[in-house]
């Protein structure tokens, strides 16, 4: 019970963190939060796996509509089922395994690798993987293994979420069987097993500690107070004085490909060259048609109108005579225009309160401002009478 408890605990934690930080679902998180502290109360293993499975419902809900993208290449060859994570039940066996779409294949495959390094911690500490303490036993499966793996399976949803977010999945990575049982390609499943030894570090602290709560059950020699640490490589490290625990090891980068032909690309980056200069003329073409639909709105009317009756009111109520008789066009072209090159546009256009591409084209020259302007852009520029 203590070692079921535990693990469970450590597992619907995980999942709650996932709901939270990855899915932003609440009430996902809520309901698996609500089991997670149910879990101090059951007196049964049977009843700890109930509360498991009504995590693991509003959990897997959460998932349903996760979009999967691909390249725009690839779109054409992707089958609708295939676009969104969908459900963990396969359609053709009523459970998780032979998944019908990417996402949930690449899960099956990441758990298959999480389950063989919990099978070889097991075995490195001189447990039989094929015992379990939760899950029945087998001549299928190594149960022990499986109970192991639990408290890391959230980890592995991270990182496959994570991934499934900042980019996409390549059609080429995947093929489908007559009865639509989605396989992975063997160069793919190669670059996935490359997170073995993530999981092989995350699962062994897990079986460590079941290994001491079995330990303190049974009678030993009295100079065996714990049993040793293998995989950690615990006690050792604790007697030269550093943490116990394993430094944190970064999982492998899954391949980045480009969004458009998915073509290998290198980090921080989300295009090619060729499908980034198509991207930008799109988003360009589609930036122009909303700024000249913004342009026509209600609310850019009447913010023209109002700034066009400012100045008019403004023009009406100036006079000429309110110049120096030293400041006129030709004193504005030569001594003032010149010196408009050093300001800054947003100093320029808030001083005399016009708008920055207009107040652009005046320091371009390409813009005679109205002379009520002309003495507010003498003292700008420091331009007098004197010179």
């Amino acid at each position: 019970m203590q070692i079921a408890r535990e693990l469970i605990t450590q597992k619907l934690v995980g999942q709650e963190r996932v709901a939270s930080e990855l899915l932003r679902d609440s009430h996902a998180q809520r309901i698996v939060a609500s089991a997670c502290a149910a879990l101090g109360t059951a007196e049964t293993i049977p009843a700890i796996l109930l509360l498991e499975s009504q995590a693991a419902l509003a959990y897997w809900s959460a998932w349903r509509s996760v979009p999967i993208t691909f390249p725009k290449n690839d779109l054409r060859r992707v089958p609708d089922h295939w676009r969104t994570f969908g459900t963990r039940i396969s359609p053709l066996t009523g459970s998780p395994r032979l998944a019908v779409n990417p996402p949930n294949a690449i899960l099956n495959y990441l758990y298959a690798l999480l389950e063989s390094e919990a099978r070889l911690a097991a075995a490195a500490l001189g447990l039989d993987p094929g015992i379990g303490l939760m899950h029945v036993d087998s001549p299928a499966r190594d149960s022990l293994a499986c109970d192991l793996m639990e408290p890391i399976r959230p980890q592995a949803d991270a990182y496959l979420l994570d991934w499934m977010t900042r980019q996409p999945l390549r059609r080429e990575w995947f093929f489908e069987q007559r009865d639509g049982n989605c396989r992975l390609l063997g160069s793919f499943a190669v670059r996935l097993s490359e997170t073995a030894s993530s999981w092989g570090r995350a699962v062994a602290p897990i079986a460590e500690s079941v290994v001491r709560t079995l330990w303190s059950t049974i009678s030993k020699p009295a100079r065996e107070r714990l049993p040793p640490t293998r995989l950690t490589q615990g006690r050792r490290r604790q007697a030269k004085g550093v943490l116990p625990d394993l430094p944190a090891q970064a999982s492998p980068k899954p391949p980045r490909v480009c969004r458009g032909c998915g073509a290998s690309i290198p980090l921080g980056k989300d295009f090619c060259f060729a499908c980034g200069v198509i991207d930008s003329t799109e988003r360009l073409v589609e930036v122009a048609h909303n700024g000249r639909v913004a342009a026509q709105s209600a609310e850019a009317q009447a913010s023209r109108a109002a700034t066009q009756r400012r100045n008019a009111l403004a023009q009406n109520s100036w006079k000429e005579s309110d110049l120096p008789a030293w400041l006129n066009e030709k004193a504005y072209a030569e001594q003032i225009q010149p010196r408009l090159a050093a300001l800054n546009v947003g100093t320029l256009a808030t001083t005399i309160g016009v708008s920055r591409s207009y107040a652009k084209d005046i320091r371009a020259g390409r813009r005679l401002p109205h002379p009520r302007h002309w003495e507010k852009l003498a003292h700008l520029t420091g331009v007098s009478a004197n010179g």
